[in-house]
């Protein structure tokens, strides 16, 4: 018994560990957004919203906060929709080659998107789509598209394929069905993908590095680009609102399946 004790002890203090470990990185940048010394220091010697006031006051941090919600909101649309119909082809549907295609479509979450991202730049350059943000959205979609496909496979098994046998041999057509049966039940799943879909492209660096270009310079972009030219507390405010953004996200996440299980056990 006493063994027992040690082992989930000493579990737990891995556990909290490796927690500390992940989240004292970003408890840092957080204390260091509200310096208010000039440069980056931590712990600062007093605090102040002067870096955030410096963000939202320049307008190339704007319009690049624009940029990346603009772009983010589209490849949201895109790969929800696309995952959602391959996703219900995939559950649903018995064909040859399902297993190749499944596989060609999650291949982005093992290609490195440094080798995505040089891909599609000399496909862009030559028809001249670089700083086109419904084409970095489209590009997007593509890293997002696995994500978004492995929770609505995952929330579309969980729909009884007899309701939908019901509704057909009532009357309904297979559109009806798939509208009025499949989407409604499927729709915290889809709302979970949707999200994961936004923070993927909200995040995205390296794609967007290669096709930004001036014009439409996302946040990622533009903190990377003032890594390279100078190393202010500004750049840590920027980090918090990326940070707060993708809390939001999750806690958003967190009450869509919430509400999901209480309507199962309703």
């Amino acid at each position: 018994m006493s063994g027992l004790v040690i082992r989930t002890a000493l579990v737990r203090a891995l556990v909290t560990v490796f927690c500390v470990g992940l989240l004292a990185p970003i408890v840092i940048v957080v204390i260091a957004s509200f310096s208010g010394d000039g440069y980056l220091k931590f712990p600062p010697s007093s605090f102040s919203l002067h870096w955030y006031d410096r963000f939202l006051g320049d307008a190339r941090w704007r319009n690049a906060l624009l940029n990346s919600l603009w772009i983010a909101a589209m490849t949201c649309v895109i790969a929800t929709v696309l995952g959602f119909l391959a996703a219900y082809a995939m559950v649903r549907a018995g064909f040859k080659g399902k297993g190749a295609l499944t596989a060609f479509l999650l291949a982005p979450l093992i290609v490195p998107h440094v080798v995505t991202a040089i891909a599609v730049y000399f496909l862009s350059a030559p028809w001249g789509l670089i700083g086109v943000k419904p084409w970095i959205a489209l590009t997007h979609a593509v890293v997002a598209l696995p994500v978004v496909l492995v929770i609505l496979q995952s929330a579309l098994q969980a729909v009884d394929p007899n309701l939908e046998r019901a509704a057909m041999i009532c009357g309904c057509t297979r559109f009806g069905v798939f509208r009025r049966v499949v989407v409604p039940l499927a729709l915290p799943g889809a709302i979970s993908a949707a999200l994961f879909s936004f923070l993927t492209s909200f995040d995205e660096l390296m794609i967007s590095l290669f096709l930004a270009g001036v014009r439409s310079e996302t946040l990622p972009v533009r903190i990377w680009n003032s890594l390279l030219l100078e190393v202010e507390p500004t750049i840590a405010a920027v980090s918090t609102v990326l940070i707060a953004v993708t809390v939001v996200a999750l806690l958003a996440d967190w009450g869509v399946r919430r509400l999901r299980g209480a309507r199962l056990a309703g």
